[in-house]
C-alpha cells in the first residue's frame, strides 16, 4: 500500500521530545496528523497522512443521521530502546472489522489498518509523553459519509487514525478501587443486536447510566442481561473476579458483550500468571452470595484504556452496598496489572507476536 505524505510544514510540527510537565491526562491531547483512507465505487482508496483538523463532512452524512460509525481503541508504548511498540494491535484490526460486519460497513484489510497505523506513529513519535505509565492512545475509526436521507448503509465511507498522548485513564491511579451500580433499569445490549460491536451508538446509549452511576457515587454501571439474572459488562470494559484459590473468572463472551482485548490477553496467560483463568456464565444472586461469604475475594473490569480496573464495592438501586474482601486492591489483581503493563512496557517477555516494533520510515 502506497501512503502518500501530506505533512505539516517542519516549523509547525513537533521537533523534540515531549516532555510534559504536569501529568497530561487521558485522550485530551492530539498529536500533528491523522490517517486517512476513503472508501467509494467498491473499495478502499487514497491513503495519506496529513494535518489533524477537522472533516468536510456534508450535513445528510449517514453516520450523522443513523448512526454508522464504529471504532477502536489501542495503545502503542515506547521502551527502555527508545523505540515505540504497539500491543495486540492485529486484534484490534480483526475487532474492528466484526464490528463494521455486524453494522453493514465493508471491512478494512488488516495489513492496511496496521499500515496507517504504524506511517502515523512514525511520523508523530515525538509526541509520545515522557512520563510514568504513559502511552500513545490509538483511536481508528470508521464512519458513513455518503449525503443521502434513506435508512441503508453508505456506499461512502472515512477511514481515520489519530493519536492521543496519555497518562494513566484514571486520575486516582489504580491503588484506589472503584465501586459499581448494579442497575435492573438499563442494559447494555440484548441478543441479536449491535453489543458485540464498538459501535458509536453503543456508547451514546451508556451515558445516562454513566450519570445514574454517579448519583449513587459509583464510577460506572455493572450491566446485567435483558433479564436481570446475568452479569455481562462493566460499563466500557469486561467484568472479571477472583476466586478465594486464585482462580480468575470471566464472564462468558455473548453477542451482547464486546470481547476485550484485555480480557482475551488475561485468558491466554493463565500458564504465565501461574492461576486458572476461566470463562462462565456468571449468575448474579450467586456472585452476590459468593462475595459475601468469602468465596469471591476481588472483583474488577478489564479494559484496554484503563487495562485493569479494581473494584472494591457493589451498590444496588435500593441503596445496599456489597463490598468485596475488604474494598482494597486485592493482590492477584495487581499481578494482573502487573503481568499485562510490565509485557505492554517491554519488561516482560509476552507471547511471540504481542510486541510490534514501529519501524522509523518517515
Amino acid at each position: 500500500m502506497h501512503i502518500n505524505y501530506n505533512l505539516k510544514p517542519a516549523l509547525e510540527r513537533r521537533t523534540e521530545q515531549f516532555e510534559p510537565e504536569t501529568n497530561v491526562g487521558f485522550g485530551n491531547l492530539r498529536t500533528d496528523h491523522m490517517f486517512l483512507m476513503d472508501y467509494r465505487d467498491g473499495e478502499w482508496c487514497d491513503p495519506r497522512v496529513v494535518p489533524y483538523g477537522p472533516f468536510q463532512v456534508a450535513p445528510g452524512a449517514i453516520a450523522l443521521h443513523y448512526g454508522q460509525s464504529v471504532f477502536e481503541g489501542a495503545k502503542a508504548f515506547r521502551h527502555d530502546d527508545g523505540e515505540i511498540y504497539t500491543f495486540r494491535l492485529d486484534k484490534n484490526a480483526e475487532r474492528l472489522n466484526r464490528s463494521a460486519d455486524i453494522l453493514c460497513i465493508p471491512g478494512l484489510p488488516e495489513s492496511m489498518q496496521l499500515a496507517g497505523i504504524n506511517a502515523l506513529i512514525d511520523v508523530d513519535r515525538l509526541w509520545f509523553p515522557m512520563q510514568e505509565d504513559a502511552c500513545l492512545y490509538i483511536r481508528p475509526f470508521i464512519f458513513a459519509t455518503e449525503d443521502r436521507l434513506s435508512v441503508s448503509p453508505s456506499q461512502e465511507y472515512t477511514f481515520c487514525v489519530m493519536l492521543s498522548p496519555s497518562g494513566p485513564y484514571y486520575a486516582d491511579g489504580f491503588d484506589k478501587a472503584i465501586r459499581l451500580l448494579i442497575s435492573e433499569r438499563f442494559h447494555r445490549a440484548v441478543s441479536g443486536g449491535t453489543g458485540a460491536s464498538k459501535a458509536a451508538g453503543n456508547y451514546a446509549a451508556s451515558l445516562k447510566a454513566g450519570k445514574a452511576a454517579a448519583e449513587y457515587g459509583a464510577a460506572q454501571v455493572l450491566y446485567l442481561d435483558a433479564n436481570n439474572k446475568q452479569i455481562e459488562e462493566v460499563g466500557a470494559m469486561n467484568h472479571f473476579h477472583i476466586l478465594k484459590d486464585g482462580t480468575v473468572i470471566i464472564p462468558s463472551f455473548t453477542d451482547t458483550i464486546l470481547k476485550s482485548i484485555t480480557s482475551q490477553s488475561i485468558l491466554d496467560l493463565g500458564g504465565i500468571l501461574g492461576c486458572e483463568v476461566r470463562q462462565e456464565t456468571v449468575m448474579l444472586d450467586k456472585f452476590i452470595s459468593d462475595i459475601e461469604s468469602g468465596e469471591i475475594i476481588e472483583a474488577g473490569g478489564f479494559g484496554t484504556a484503563a487495562v485493569v480496573s479494581p473494584v472494591g464495592s457493589y451498590i444496588f438501586e435500593d441503596n445496599r452496598i456489597v463490598t468485596v474482601g475488604d474494598g482494597q486492591v486485592g493482590e492477584h489483581t495487581r499481578r494482573l496489572y502487573k503481568t499485562l503493563t510490565d509485557i505492554q512496557k517491554g519488561k516482560l517477555q509476552g507471547p511471540d507476536g504481542w510486541i510490534q516494533h514501529v519501524e522509523r520510515n518517515a
